[in-house]
């Protein structure tokens, strides 16, 4: 059984290697769709999707992210999936395990731009800033409730799904705790299976410390409901794995939804980490050519592979080269072992607590 260094570092290697892979076509496949997707990727010659995407002109160039495509790639360039993995570390560094969803607020006033929260973070961003004088202040005054800024539209989109995986990291085996510290985050911004898909992701990332993949996402399961929706998306997800046309079914079973929704993301999370829990290359590669969130897929499987896997090929580590850039308030980049160290020390500290 790995370490829990080595599981760490793997998640964390596993996390921003998905992410930097889906990051340049990110934009592409929302704005676009998945036919403009397979049309760049199949015009650059990366279909199968094994490596860092590479840069050609196109019809779309301008929704190309260049500085994040192979011949350019020389950090980690900064993307909210990792401000908020980053975010998460700081949280339980500064709280612990009684981290309240207050402590997650005041934590976004402090620390996240305005301008690196999308969707539904940006809706409760805005809540908390109409309402600041009614909680913000350490006195406090009564009769705000925070769950009001989970009252938008986007409650169910995948936000508070991309900003849980640290919880599961952090508390190997410890399944329970990690589903409650993922809610505790989640339900700043999110409802309903917004809030589920979060705690999913959490909890396997939890159980595979400890279980089989198998083993861990019955796990998963268990700590969301199971006549949800998102339980039903992880189980075609999983019920498709093995079928090299599963990201066409789902894209299929979920036609018209938003593509930075809950549920056909986390689907295809499932279905790409368990068509491939030999080979970290081909889980990221499917996740990210089957569309929809690109980079949030490519991340979030990348970690959980990261956790139950072996250790990731060097080539995916080498273009960029330990340095994580980032977009919070004091922080513009931090190197990746500085993170491993802090992770490893904090989930050390949790299991002594």
């Amino acid at each position: 059984m790995m370490s829990l260094e080595q599981r760490v570092r793997n998640a964390w290697y596993g996390r921003i290697s998905g992410c930097q892979l889906g990051k340049p076509i990110e934009r592409l496949s929302m704005r676009h769709g998945y036919d403009a997707l397979q049309a760049y990727l199949t015009q650059a010659g990366e279909l199968p999707l094994r490596d860092y995407v590479g840069y050609v002109d196109s019809e779309h160039s301008s929704d190309i992210q260049k500085e994040c495509c192979r011949e350019f790639l020389v950090r980690s360039e900064p993307d909210d999936d990792i401000n908020y993995s980053f975010l998460a570390l700081l949280l339980l560094e500064m709280h612990g395990v009684d981290m309240t969803t207050t402590d997650v607020a005041r934590a976004w006033m402090k620390l996240l731009p305005v301008a690196s929260t999308y969707t539904a973070e940006r809706a409760a961003y805005k809540i908390l800033l109409e309402k600041g004088d009614e909680w913000f202040p350490e006195t406090g005054r009564a009769g705000f409730d925070l769950t009001d800024c989970s009252d938008n539209p986007y409650n169910d989109w995948i936000g508070a799904q991309i900003r849980a995986d640290v919880y599961g990291w952090v508390c190997p085996g410890d399944v329970s705790l990690a589903a409650k510290l993922a809610e505790t985050d989640a339900r700043l911004s999110h409802r309903g299976d917004g809030v589920y898909g979060a705690v999913f992701v959490a909890a396997l990332g939890a159980a595979l410390a400890t279980q089989s993949p198998d083993a861990a996402l019955q796990a998963g399961l268990g700590t969301i409901p199971a006549d949800s929706e998102a339980a039903r998306a992880v189980q075609l997800g999983f019920d498709l794995a093995g079928n090299p046309e599963g990201g066409a079914v789902i894209r299929q079973h979920y036609d018209g939804m938003s593509p930075v929704h809950t549920l056909n993301n986390l689907a295809i999370v499932v279905w790409a980490l368990y068509s491939h829990l030999d080979d970290f290359t081909a889980a990221i590669g499917d996740a990210v050519a089957a569309g929809l969130d690109t980079d949030c897929n490519g991340a979030t499987v990348g970690a959980l592979w990261g956790l139950q896997g072996d250790e990731i090929p060097a080539f995916w580590l080498e273009p960029w080269q330990g340095r994580v850039g980032l977009s919070l308030a004091g922080y513009d980049e931090i190197d990746v072992e500085a993170l491993i160290a802090r992770t490893v020390s904090l989930a050390e500290k949790l299991q002594r607590a």
